[in-house]
């Protein structure tokens, strides 16, 4: 994309740190100046070659000096009102953790009200730790969204369908999938709209073809669950007499616009399989680990050419939204699993949260490197800290060293969500409050199996 250089009337212009890019090439760029007009970039370049320095007008100048500008981070998988389960029942199987806890939980306490305090409170989470884009999966999913547009972040928000008794009408659930695609399509321009299928387990072949039918008729991408846990292959082969990825690929729901999600219990046939129909992975390790349901073979499916990006589930199974920390985890399993320290290097791991989190949601194009054109989603991180010296390597110390709290301005679509460490459109205090009343009547439950 080339450079715009219209220095007139510059909404930001960031100057000074170090840039990485992100971009094809890995470009690092030293003492940058990056203008943003419009909500989108206009121009990167070295701070010296802005031309007509003298004369140019921005609205904001920010002094990036010491620090690393960087893609906001994209999370490809999350549950974000699952904030109000955050704690609720550790230390379970995932089977017993979702029939005897969450499911019930769920049943009595998600509503629109819930939906949406427990998505701004992480939004709020989200945008302390660096993260500008999320993709969600759950119901009552334009609460989700009315969240993400008053606090001003970029999702794609993806209403959620499982099989329940008498609630899997196909003739219903394409009316639920058309009208809430209808609602957010060009509704927002911070929203992308998508559907979700649970899983392959707890959606009947119908549901998972019809809402797939939606999705495909609409292009929009449609995600699930895929292959999480030993207990969900075996399910799949009982009923269907073959593994979930072809059983999958045979009811015709894997394409390019699909997103599987986990994908942990796979085989060398079935990631093959993902390759051909060139379908989407999340990895999702902090939350695959503490439910002990194993770690996906990502070096090999990166190895293949999937594209993997990096998610952090909901927080009742992770329990924080830090992509921060999920980078570090993604780097060090693998190494640990394979016994080759090698694997997974930090730029890899570094591409999986920003710009392959954006191709995996389809939307590359737009966001997920820092290039003339894209939305101006961006984060500044504060390396002059104790824990950050010294800097031989920004992608490293990225990945090893920083976290959430070393974000210290978050930028999405060329508005300003947080400065200096402080969220300029959401009142946290307010929000936790309220998911507090929310969390003293689940307590008061028989929920937490304590």
């Amino acid at each position: 994309m080339e450079n715009v250089m219209d220095n007139s009337g510059l909404d930001i212009l960031i100057e000074g740190g170090t840039l990485l890019t992100m971009s094809e090439s890995m470009n690092v760029i030293e003492n940058p100046a990056i203008g943003i007009k419009d909500g989108r970039i206009a121009f990167v370049v070295q701070k010296k070659d802005v031309p007509g320095k003298d004369t140019y007008t921005a609205k904001t100048v920010l002094n990036a000096s010491g620090s690393v500008i960087m893609p906001g981070l994209i999370n490809t998988h999350t549950h974000l009102p699952m904030v109000c389960f955050r704690g609720l029942a550790d230390d379970l199987p995932l089977m017993e953790w979702l029939n005897n806890h969450i499911f019930p939980a769920e049943a009595r306490f998600v509503n629109r009200d819930m939906v949406y305090a427990g998505s701004m409170l992480a939004i709020a989470e989200m945008i302390l730790s660096g993260t500008t884009m999320f993709c969600d999966a759950y119901f009552y999913e334009s609460s989700v969204a009315r969240a993400a547009v008053d606090s001003g972040m970029r999702a794609v928000v993806s209403q959620g369908f499982i099989d329940l008794p008498k609630q899997n009408d196909p003739v219903k659930i394409v009316d639920i999938a058309e009208t809430f695609i209808k609602k957010w399509q060009e509704k927002a321009p911070l929203i992308i709209p998508s559907l979700a299928c649970h899983s392959p387990y707890t959606c009947s072949p119908e549901t998972l073809a019809c809402i797939k039918d939606v999705a495909r008729k609409n292009g929009v991408l449609y995600n699930i669950h895929v292959s999480e846990t030993k207990e969900e292959v075996a399910i799949i082969n009982e009923r269907f007499g073959k593994r979930p990825v072809p059983y999958l690929r045979d009811i015709n729901v894997l394409d390019d616009l699909t997103l599987a999600v986990h994908c942990i219990w796979l085989d060398d046939d079935e990631i093959e399989m993902l390759h051909e129909c060139d379908v989407k992975v999340s990895h999702n390790p902090e939350s695959n680990m503490k439910l002990a349901a194993g770690c996906a073979h990502v070096p090999i499916m990166i190895k293949k050419g999937i594209t993997v990006g990096l998610g952090t589930d909901g927080c009742a199974s992770n329990n924080d939204l830090d992509m921060f920390g999920e980078m570090a985890t993604a780097a060090r399993i693998h190494k640990v699993i394979r016994m080759d320290p090698t694997v997974m290097d930090a730029k890899t791991v570094l591409r999986m949260a920003t710009i392959s989190g954006a191709k995996a949601l389809g939307i590359e194009d737009q966001t997920g490197s820092i290039e003339p054109g894209k939305y101006a989603d961006i984060i500044i991180v504060d390396m002059d800290k104790p824990h950050l010296t010294p800097l031989y390597n920004c992608y490293s110390q990225l990945v090893y060293a920083a976290s959430g709290s070393d974000v210290k301005t978050s930028i999405i679509g060329g508005n300003i969500v947080m400065h200096e460490r402080k969220l300029l459109h959401i009142d946290v205090p307010s929000l936790m409050r309220e998911v507090r009343t929310i969390a003293h009547a689940i307590a008061e439950n028989s929920f937490s199996g304590g």
